[in-house]
């Protein structure tokens, strides 16, 4: 095997690992990528994004890059995303069921951890109102939680009802708690998500509940996505797992927002 063939394979496999890394994550930074790879150079790193970008195998964005899957107007496919950091998904579930009370009317917002959160709850006296097909699905086992499903327009990749229909649904509406999903947050930015219409129905929900509280991970954090949900100002509570940098719980205390 000559040099030249040797270095091709080589790049062949290193560029493999970097789309098995982003599908896994599903939206990664470039400081992630250097993280993952530390024998890559930042030049190389940026040309095999640049090449796997042309090849469609990834979409690069400002600041890193996202999986194919990540699209705009899909926000990851709810099945991959459920395989992501399972234990701190769990650990934010454990925190938010401590804020649910017998009595409340509550939204449970379509994702991931949402739904750990609804594999999480106790059997008590609840309205629960979702869009999420598989927290309905989790809520079905209990008996004396009343379960409304929003009607809507399938998203078949989060598995839950966005469009008109459900934005004019959760407005005629009032709850207690809104336990909310995003894709990310970014300093100066607030909370955002990868679906245009996803964005508007989260949005509508913060208008509509007393307290509003946001689930997300560590990881979520300086991770911009495409549009924005709200400001950090506009919630009431973060549960989070605990690895959430000095700046973000700085900004919690500055605008009043307790972090869980």
């Amino acid at each position: 095997m000559t040099n030249l063939e040797g270095n091709t394979m080589a790049m062949a496999e290193r560029r493999e690992r970097i789309v098995d890394y982003i599908d896994s994550e599903g939206t990664v930074t470039f400081t992630q990528l250097k993280e993952e790879f530390p024998d890559v150079s930042e030049m190389t790193l940026r040309t095999d994004l640049k090449a796997l970008d042309q090849q469609r195998l990834i979409i690069r964005v400002h600041g890193g890059a996202k999986s194919v899957g990540f699209a705009v107007g899909t926000d990851d496919l709810l099945a991959r995303r459920e395989g992501r950091r399972s234990a701190e998904k769990t650990t934010i579930a454990q925190k938010a069921v401590g804020l649910i009370r017998p009595g409340h009317t509550i939204f449970i917002d379509s994702g991931s951890t949402t739904t750990a959160l609804a594999s999480a709850m106790e059997d008590m006296d609840l309205l629960v109102f979702t869009n999420s097909l598989t927290v309905a699905s989790e809520l079905a086992r209990l008996e004396h939680v009343k379960t409304f499903v929003i009607g809507g327009r399938l998203n078949r990749y989060s598995k839950s009802t966005i469009g008109a229909r459900a934005i004019e649904a959760v407005r005629l509406l009032t709850f207690d708690r809104v336990f909310l999903g995003v894709t990310g947050h970014q300093r100066g930015e607030g909370f955002s998500c990868g679906s245009d219409d996803e964005a508007v129905f989260k949005s509508t929900l913060v208008g509509r509940t007393h307290k509003c509280v946001v689930l997300m991970d560590s990881s979520k954090e300086d991770r911009p996505s495409t549009f924005r949900v709200c400001d950090l100002s506009d919630v009431k509570i973060v549960v989070s797992d605990g690895g959430m940098s000095n700046d973000f719980v700085t900004a919690c205390e500055n605008h009043g927002v307790d972090l869980l």
